[in-house]
């Protein structure tokens, strides 16, 4: 490890940064440095914008993938190496927001039965009744389930920038979750790689998502993010207050869920005796 990439990442670790930034800045910038082929201290702000050209030129890759590059630069030169933003800029792209392909409850439904892992299965399942991200998921804890009567909630101790909040736990997904544990007695991680000794990794997670979309021939594209969309939206349907949402979401901005408002099908009609918290109730039997 070269002593800029150490400072690197104590910078990260000193400013809280998830693990999972950690490494995706380390990337980004060992990807520059691969490029070049010199230490990147040593680069000017022209050299940086070129290689953020090329990432979108020569290597074809997304706006979203060279803003991330950006931003692991802008990190690196101003907070590490302590270069003044007026005099090394740094562009970012501005990308526009696309609104999600929704799943229909049915086509949730199908996923759920196409994922013949007990564990993914189970992982999928708890990411759309509660509205967890991916990586919250799977560093889900067997103690963050709290299935007190006067409590029945989900503890995000991972969450995005490092905050914990708390989601729901429906009735049917505690269920599910206790005859889960029946079956598998998960012990730290709720959800284990095959030894029993790791949580799952969100790669497996992401796998096990789009090879549960192919075999339910779903031709919606998207990852397993589609299902924290769905969460959103058909609380919103069932009559759940945005502000609420934003809170389960763990969203800073109530702007960044009220674009889910957009979503809302006119036609959907909540059961009358399910419990609009409760979504795996709410979905229709094969």
């Amino acid at each position: 490890m070269t002593p800029l990439r150490q400072r690197m990442i104590d910078a990260m670790v000193l400013r809280g940064f998830s693990p999972r930034t950690q490494e995706s800045y380390t990337e980004a910038i060992y990807g520059m440095a691969k490029h070049y082929r010199r230490d990147p201290a040593q680069y000017s702000a022209q050299e940086v914008e070129a290689y953020l050209l090329h990432m979108i030129n020569e290597r074809h890759l997304s706006y979203s993938t060279m803003n991330q590059a950006a931003c692991a630069a802008r990190f690196l030169y101003e907070k590490v190496l302590g270069r003044e933003r007026e005099l090394f800029p740094i562009a970012m792209a501005k990308v526009p927001s696309k609104q999600p392909e929704l799943l229909a409850r049915e086509e949730i439904t199908r996923l759920f039965a196409s994922c013949s892992h007990p564990v993914h299965r189970m992982l999928l399942q708890t990411m759309y009744a509660s509205g967890l991200r991916v990586s919250e998921a799977c560093a889900l804890q067997v103690t963050d389930i709290d299935s007190h009567s006067d409590r029945m909630c989900i503890r995000v101790a991972c969450g995005k920038g490092g905050h914990a909040r708390y989601t729901l736990l429906g009735q049917t997904l505690l269920a599910q979750l206790r005859a889960y544990w029946r079956d598998h007695h998960p012990k730290t991680w709720l959800f284990c790689n095959h030894t029993g000794t790791h949580p799952v990794s969100i790669e497996s997670a992401q796998r096990a998502y789009q090879g549960s979309r192919h075999r339910a021939r779903i031709m919606k594209s998207g990852g397993p993010h589609t299902l924290r969309h769905g969460f959103a939206t058909h609380l919103l349907e069932g009559g759940v207050d945005l502000f609420t949402i934003q809170k389960l979401l763990g969203h800073s901005h109530i702007s960044t869920t009220g674009r889910y408002l957009h979503l809302i099908s006119p036609q959907f009609r909540a059961p009358k005796d399910v419990d609009p918290l409760d979504l795996l109730a709410g979905l229709p039997q094969l």
